[in-house]
């Protein structure tokens, strides 16, 4: 007999879900420099290996959310997160770019399929609750990446091995895992689903800006620290302090997210997120010291906290889709949004340099205040 699972119980496995793909995930920003180091490759190479990450997680996207349909949220979260932690400390002992690529596919597999089963386990967690969740949900992501980007920097910062600290990134990853997946719901419906739900309407727009948001996200998980270390201003083991720094103030945001968007609106809330990230990275690519570049860490993950969350919210009340479809597009566009971003800045950066490739996230910021209002009247119920 199936154990009933009480909504209390619910809602902390999807708390504990989100926590672990943030943890997951954030461990391997502080490793790029030695990987980029070890396999001896420059940035546009680096860019085209990050982008095999980005394509496992394409792939495997759609298929998680026809599999979590058909099976239910909880397999598919259980199978991402043991691959994660199985290809983690795999992805330090790459030496040559061909391995490091093949990895970093299945661990962008297994990211994708946890977040995509993940989100899905989130909306039907916050349609039985008579408050919205999802904000919080998101700060624990927010979380789960200070904790990972944070305990990385601060085991390489202390001389322990990397091999020894991706050992160890693992065994949390598997323990908090361990007391995920009892507590999920059995949400299996039973149904097939398109593999491909392509947006459209508002939900194409939205879908958009859920892109834009995590591929600067992304672009920061994996290039910060070469930004940081490249100009000067940090040393390479503190490289990863800028993407905890973001993380750091993400967590702030989201924790007060819900409250913020009650008082002020969707709208407001969305155009005045943007005009804050915006401002963030302009500050970044022109601060001539370490302090006022991780201030500007902290600024830029302010303003982008809050857009996703609300970016889910409208999907969930957009008539153009299904809803269900719907909150499917979105998660993969903005997740593949997040892993194709590395690969993008890789790309521009072989061009024109890494500094400059920064300024083009700092002009993508510029979409959610412009189209703040189209979304939010389009999708309100």
């Amino acid at each position: 007999m199936t154990p009933i699972v009480t909504h209390s119980q619910a809602k902390l496995a999807t708390r504990l879900a989100f926590i672990a793909a943030g943890f997951g995930v954030a461990c391997w920003a502080p490793l790029v420099p030695y990987a980029k180091a070890r396999c001896r490759v420059d940035d546009g190479t680096m860019g085209l290996i990050l982008l095999l990450l980005a394509a496992g997680s394409i792939l495997a996207m759609p298929l998680a959310a026809n599999l979590s349909a058909r099976f239910g949220s909880k397999p598919i979260v259980l199978s991402g997160g043991v691959g994660l932690a199985i290809v983690l400390p795999l992805l330090n002992e790459a030496a040559s770019p061909i391995l490091l690529g093949a990895e970093l596919f299945v661990f962008g597999a297994s990211l994708g399929s946890l977040d995509v089963a993940m989100n899905l386990h989130a909306v039907d967690v916050e349609r039985t609750s008579e408050k919205p969740l999802m904000s919080g949900f998101h700060a624990l992501f927010s979380i789960g990446a200070f904790l990972g980007s944070g305990l990385m920097t601060a085991l390489l910062y202390r001389r322990v091995s990397p091999s020894m600290s991706t050992i160890l990134s693992s065994i949390i990853l598997a323990l908090l895992l361990l007391f995920t997946f009892p507590r999920m719901l059995s949400n299996r419906e039973g149904t097939l689903q398109p593999l491909f739900a392509i947006p459209r309407g508002v939900v194409l727009v939205i879908a958009l800006l859920a892109a834009i948001s995590f591929l600067v996200e992304g672009a920061l998980l994996d290039w910060s620290a070469l930004l940081l270390v490249g100009e000067r201003l940090l040393s390479q083991a503190r490289g990863g302090l800028g993407y905890m720094f973001f993380s750091i103030a993400m967590t702030f945001s989201r924790l007060i997210g819900d409250r913020i968007v009650a008082r002020f609106g969707n709208r407001t809330v969305l155009t005045m997120s943007g005009v804050t990230a915006f401002g963030g990275l302009c500050l970044l690519l022109l601060s001539p010291v370490a302090p006022i570049a991780l201030g500007s860490f902290i600024l830029i993950g302010l303003g982008a906290a809050n857009i996703v969350p609300i970016l889910f919210r409208l999907a969930g009340t957009q008539q153009a889709m299904p809803k269900g479809l719907a909150v499917a597009a979105l998660t993969t566009a903005g997740y593949s949004g997040m892993l194709a971003g590395p690969a993008v800045i890789g790309f521009l950066s072989k061009g024109s340099g890494l500094h400059n490739a920064f300024w083009f996230l700092a002009a993508l910021f510029v979409c959610p205040p412009l189209l703040s209002k189209y979304v939010t009247s389009e999708a309100s119920t």
